[in-house]
């Protein structure tokens, strides 16, 4: 009889889990094998077995985390216009950082940064946000590079997103400062023809 199997699926989950969570709160170089091994109620070796060392562990985390941003974005159902398009994709962004905070730390600041580049992969979570982008630019609503667009863009989103997180906007002046925050991103990039129509009049979902 074989011997049973002992490093499953189950413990690459409460490895995945854990590691998440502790690579999001704690800095990287401080978390070490056994910590990890022992939160997840399992030997160092399960580690090396199933992941060839805290490397590679965290390599997962990220995958997970582009994956399941992306999906979430992509899922985003096209609009009627390239603006309603992007004022969406903004909402997504926001409720995936707010309901996988672990997550979006470890992504954008944790264990191992997301970096947004020229050169846009299928598998990109931008990738969404710039083909939305470039229809807005064909459109003649925004005009300027695509990339650059984009770029700022995603730079507005992580900064609320981020104060969210930590707890220095909430409520009402969250909602506020998400309108507010996108609306003018996106007039700073506005063609003088739809400059004017660039203004939420409701709460974001």
């Amino acid at each position: 009889m074989g011997r049973p199997r002992t490093n499953d699926a189950a413990v690459r989950e409460r490895l995945v889990a854990c590691a998440t969570e502790m690579f999001a709160t704690r800095p990287q170089e401080s978390v070490s094998v056994r910590a990890l091994a022992t939160a997840a109620g399992t030997s160092t070796a399960a580690v090396y077995t199933l992941f060839q060392g805290k490397d590679g562990l965290i390599r997962e985390v990220r995958d997970q985390a582009v994956a399941g941003l992306f999906q979430d974005l992509t899922a985003v159902p096209d609009a009627e216009s390239a603006l309603e398009d992007l004022y969406a994709l903004a909402a997504a962004y926001r409720r995936w950082g707010r309901e996988h905070r672990h997550l979006y730390t470890v992504l954008f600041g944790g264990a191992q940064s997301f970096v947004p580049s020229a050169r846009v992969g299928d598998r990109d979570p931008v990738r969404p946000l710039v083909a939305a982008v470039d229809r807005a630019v064909a459109g003649r609503i925004l005009a300027g590079d695509t990339t650059l667009i984009a770029v700022s863009l995603w730079v507005a989103l992580h900064g609320l997103v981020t104060l969210e997180l930590a707890g220095g906007l909430s409520g009402t002046a969250a909602e506020t400062a998400f309108r507010s925050t996108i609306d003018a991103v996106l007039r700073g990039w506005a063609t003088p023809t739809a400059f004017s129509g660039i203004r939420r009049t409701h709460p974001a979902p």
